[in-house]
């Protein structure tokens, strides 16, 4: 028998530790997946940098980022870190390194009204890749028309067959019968509610959404059954107030305070008032009322989602959100473009709205709020995957925010909701790659943020305009 000396033994172990965690990182992809990948290496430098990290931190000049078989090994000033050997090397002066975007409010549906008709299709060829083109390296679908297709998906991407994010699953809508819209989920009683979370948490949906007229007697039990799975609920709520809502124990509210109805007067139990919009168009952005329902909340630990890209005004604003209007089919281009070019000049409530949303979110924010920061690619057609995200950190921007606030807000506020804090939302040593390198400074102008150029998922480079490119009049149709 062969005599293998300690020494020789050791080193042996070593060479198959080194070949287990090399072969753990390998990723395998599909040829339909690689033809969009442009950098995969067990270790690759990113040199000479900016660094917006996600912390909420100033931006810090000529960084460079080692990464090392998916890992954030190293961060710092690019005169001290040495960069290995064996490293690839990428040149990143005068671009803009971020951390994978964490958008909360997605959707893998488009939306339009067309013919009197609320007309919502699953775009399965399209919305995954956009996210991700945009730099979305982890989103939530907040709310599922197709709850078996988005689950799929998120297992195709996983396992190297589909360009897409890391996914948050929601489960279909838990909403009560009330809108004539074929595609939407309705429940019948309370019963129904909770089964519904049970339902669909043993099929791999992670989250659930209260919509527009549930009961508070749902949402009571759809939060004792998903809780008692450490699941959460968010909502874009009407016949429950926002109040009422967290003192139930919800998670999560959508789209900013803009569908709050606390301050409707002479609002019933379980109704969905008309006045809604009415009533915040009344209050004075400073009002107190106002801010004491922003305190209550951040008592009570309830995030806000700032879906910003969806209220968008139309007058002297782009007709597609963050410029993608290729993206398109063209006959839906054409309508949505024909009913902006419409309502130009004529929503002037819309643009003093949004003004006081803005100001809202941000008085949450630093009152020591959880805002967290999604699209919500719905409503008029306007807001499509991917172009929205980056049209998101803009409106956080014009909305006063820092950039390394917005960013923050994008990134790392995203992952503390999802309790994922530990692993990615931040460039940080020993977190997930997941990266976003810009071709330009995002400091001298947010709009810099369309030129992505090579979004990294655990560590693996995707080449971004190419993936927008792939998908250009596609939207509409898959």
């Amino acid at each position: 028998m062969l005599k293998i000396s300690s020494s020789l033994k050791a080193c042996i172990a070593a060479l198959a530790l080194c070949y287990a965690t090399t072969a753990a990182h390998a990723q395998t992809f599909s040829p339909q997946v690689r033809e969009y990948i442009t950098m995969q290496a067990n270790v690759i430098a990113l040199t000479d940098a900016k660094v917006i990290d996600g912390t909420g931190k100033p931006a810090k000049q000529h960084q460079t980022v080692i990464l090392r078989e998916g890992k954030i090994e190293q961060v710092g000033d690019a005169k001290k870190v040495k960069v290995p050997k064996d490293a690839t090397v990428i040149n990143c002066a005068g671009k803009t390194l971020i951390p994978g975007l964490v958008m909360v409010h997605e959707h893998l549906y488009y939306t339009i009204p067309m013919d009197n008709f609320f007309n919502v299709a699953q775009m399965p060829g399209t919305f995954t890749k956009l996210y991700l083109a945009a730099g979305a390296t982890t989103i939530r679908t907040a709310g599922s028309i197709e709850p078996q297709t988005d689950l799929a998906l998120k297992q195709l991407i996983a396992e190297g067959k589909f360009i897409g994010p890391d996914m948050d699953i929601t489960a279909p809508y838990i909403e009560r019968k009330a809108y004539d819209i074929p595609a939407l989920n309705t429940v019948s009683s309370t019963k129904d509610a909770a089964e519904t979370v049970n339902f669909w948490a043993d099929r791999g949906c992670t989250s659930f959404k209260m919509y527009m007229h549930a009961t508070k007697d749902d949402l009571k039990a759809v939060v004792r059954e998903a809780h008692q799975r450490n699941l959460k609920v968010t909502g874009h709520l009407c016949s429950i107030t926002y109040r009422e809502a967290a003192e139930l124990g919800i998670d999560n509210l959508e789209h900013g305070f803009m569908a709050s109805t606390d301050f409707v007067a002479g609002k019933q139990e379980n109704d969905c008032p008309d006045g809604a919009r009415q009533s915040l168009m009344k209050l004075d952005v400073n009002s107190p009322k106002m801010k004491e329902l922003q305190q209550f909340l951040i008592s009570k630990g309830v995030a806000v989602t700032s879906t910003l890209p969806v209220f968008e005004p139309y007058t002297n604003r782009e007709a597609i959100l963050g410029g993608g209007e290729a993206a398109l089919l063209p006959e839906v281009r054409e309508s949505v473009v024909s009913k902006w070019k419409a309502a130009q000049g004529k929503d002037s409530a819309s643009v003093a709205l949004f003004t006081k949303e803005l100001a809202w979110e941000k008085q949450f924010h630093d009152a020591g709020g959880l805002l967290i920061a999604g699209t919500d690619p719905t409503g008029a057609g306007r807001t499509i995957a991917g172009y929205s995200n980056h049209r998101q950190v803009e409106l956080l921007v014009e909305g006063g925010f820092s950039l390394p606030e917005a960013i923050k807000i994008s990134t790392l506020n995203g992952a503390v909701y999802l309790g994922r804090e530990n692993e990615i939302g931040t460039i940080e040593k020993g977190k997930k790659a997941d990266l976003v390198l810009i071709d330009g400074d995002l400091e001298k102008d947010v709009r810099q943020i369309r030129k992505t150029e090579t979004v990294f998922k655990n560590g693996v480079g995707f080449d971004s305009q190419k993936i927008f490119n792939s998908v250009k009049g596609k939207v509409g149709l898959n």
